[in-house]
């Protein structure tokens, strides 16, 4: 699997949130903290691509995503929630992993090949057990690192 994405230590969080806009907040926040970029503008982002339909593709994930004009390349930011939040998800299941994705404006196919390695990503029973399972940030990024060496390898 090809994964064409920036993910920084910084950009996986714990967090406990309560409600879908705050985990959107959360994810903006992270992003303008970690990427440098305006959080407002992704935060709108962000909202505007749920207003379409929900980002919560089922077995407890998410993935918001959005454009944004700062970005030069597709970047990640992941958070997982002490407790499941309603997310409106495809399954109908609460969400307690949010992956969230910011790709360029332009990036056309890019964005939709950093959407489709996430959501594979994501989809691997064992990945996803382990991703559930790890104690900290500091081990879920090193879960997420292994595989991003791997698919540079």
């Amino acid at each position: 699997m090809y994964v064409n994405f920036k993910m920084l230590p910084q950009a996986v969080v714990t967090a406990q949130l309560d409600s879908k806009q705050a985990v959107l907040e959360r994810v903006a926040e992270v992003f303008g903290s970690v990427y440098d970029v305006d959080p407002a503008v992704a935060l709108e982002g962000l909202e505007e691509r749920e207003r379409l339909g929900s980002t919560g593709f089922g077995r407890g994930i998410a993935l918001p995503h959005a454009r944004h004009p700062d970005v030069r390349r597709p970047v990640v930011v992941l958070l997982r929630l002490e407790s499941p939040v309603e997310f409106q998800a495809a399954d109908g299941m609460p969400v307690d992993l949010v992956f969230g994705l910011l790709s360029p404006e332009n990036a056309g196919a890019t964005h939709l090949h950093a959407l489709a390695a996430i959501s594979r990503l994501a989809r691997d029973e064992g990945m996803h057990q382990s991703l559930i399972d790890a104690p900290n940030s500091e081990a879920l990024y090193a879960l997420l690192s292994n595989v991003l060496e791997q698919d540079a390898a």
